[in-house]
């Protein structure tokens, strides 16, 4: 069956260009909503849940589904993977042909590089700021004084339990310590950021 989805961003905005569009192409059941672009679209949300193999939705323009081409990439692999298709009618993109599927194709690639290239300034940044001497992650939830008073009162003998309550603190963070002294291999302790350290060599 086909779906239409119709999106324009201002509610005094009409859907009509667009509802011409999927009468012409033979779309009878039209969703339409009146979001800008980051809006939360419910309806495209909803209708994309109840697609079902074989059927494929329709939009007028790629703009009118996606606010970006990594948004737009994943609400396409959510249409795939309930084994339906997807077209829009004015960049004659079709996932029903050949070709459409090799535009999707090309449009993953470079949703990809994209990825990329977010990512690495990502962690350009973040080793700009830790060569500065910013310390990257949340604050320990323990001064260096208190870790040594953890570790002291539990070598006494308090639970992990009794000490997380003392220092209003989650537990994880009372198991750090301790884990420093009797399993510093755990993964716990482990670095969080393998892929900066390579950065910082």
């Amino acid at each position: 069956m086909l779906y239409g989805y119709g999106r324009v961003s201002r509610s005094r905005q009409e859907t009509a260009l667009q509802d011409d569009a999927f009468a012409a192409a033979g779309v009878t059941e039209v969703v339409r909503e009146k979001w800008s672009s980051v809006g939360a679209r419910p309806g495209l949300h909803r209708l994309i849940s109840q697609l079902k193999p074989g059927d494929c939705l329709v939009v007028w323009k790629l703009d009118r589904m996606g606010r970006s081409l990594l948004d737009l990439l994943g609400l396409l692999q959510q249409i795939t993977a309930a084994g339906s298709d997807f077209a829009s009618l004015t960049e004659a993109i079709d996932t029903r042909t050949p070709v459409g599927r090799l535009v999707f194709s090309i449009l993953g690639a470079v949703a990809e590089f994209e990825r990329s290239i977010i990512r690495e300034r990502s962690i350009a940044g973040q080793v700009a700021a830790i060569n500065r001497g910013v310390k990257i992650g949340r604050p320990k939830s323990l001064t260096d004084e208190q870790e040594k008073i953890v570790l002291d009162m539990w070598r006494e003998g308090h639970s992990m339990k009794s000490l997380s309550r003392h220092f209003g603190v989650h537990m994880t963070a009372i198991r750090r310590v301790v884990y420093r002294v009797t399993n510093p291999d755990h993964p716990w302790l482990q670095p969080k950021r393998p892929v900066i350290g390579k950065y910082l060599e």
